[in-house]
């Protein structure tokens, strides 16, 4: 069974909302509260924006160019700022840790990520999940990213197994769910929001939170 790790494993809008805070106590003074929401969802559409990229410079750049800090970090900076904080603004379900655990105890278990290594492997690093799976496939270390059915693939190589006999679990239709599809690989929509499916994509199952995959071997059936 194969995951992905943002908004799926981890709650990646959470992390987000932290790290906002703590751009709030490093270089802001004095916000309003009214003031601060507004700034949240400013902040969170640029993160939207730059989402996937590596780099991301340009949306703490953006946001200090529409709410002037009281001290504003260098721009050469900011990518070293994100880095080091941003990973450890997440934190793992406890009832998410012990499905895994669950299911890893009767098929292996692997997470396909697109994203920088260096901060992919911190989220996994801070969260404890380095213990929990088999495998680990990076975007920025393999070459290639979700949807492109060849990092599924290499997944399927390395644990040596037919894409009839996995799943794979993730939040976004087109780059979790139909990048599997291409593979031949079963995608289960992993969909807390209970966000319409506006696509052409149809998932082999969907689901609303990581109880259903507590039967492991059974969602192969």
């Amino acid at each position: 069974m194969l995951f992905d790790l943002d908004d799926t494993l981890l709650n990646r809008n959470q992390a987000v909302d932290n790290l906002f805070l703590i751009i709030l106590e490093r270089f802001y003074k004095d916000i309003q509260h009214s003031v601060k929401v507004d700034m949240l969802k400013k902040f969170k559409e640029y993160d939207k924006r730059d989402y996937g990229h590596p780099d991301k410079t340009n949306i703490l750049t953006s946001f200090f160019d529409e709410f002037p800090p009281n001290n504003r970090m260098p721009r050469h900076d900011i990518q070293d700022f994100w880095n080091r904080q941003f990973p450890c603004c997440f934190s793992i379900n406890q009832n998410t840790l012990n499905i895994i655990n669950s299911i890893k105890k009767h098929v292996h278990v692997g997470i396909i990520t697109n994203g920088s290594a260096q901060r992919q492997k911190a989220k996994i690093m801070h969260t404890h999940l380095t213990s929990c799976f088999d495998l680990l496939i990076i975007s920025e270390e393999v070459g290639y990213s979700k949807p492109d059915k060849r990092i599924f693939e290499l997944a399927l190589n390395k644990l040596q197994v037919q894409p009839e006999d996995a799943l794979f679990v993730g939040d976004d239709l087109e780059k979790d769910i139909g990048g599997c599809q291409h593979a031949k690989i079963k995608g289960i929509w992993f969909n807390p929001y209970r966000r319409k499916n506006d696509t052409d994509i149809r998932p082999y199952a969907e689901i609303h939170s990581f109880d259903p995959l507590a039967k492991g071997r059974a969602l192969f059936d």
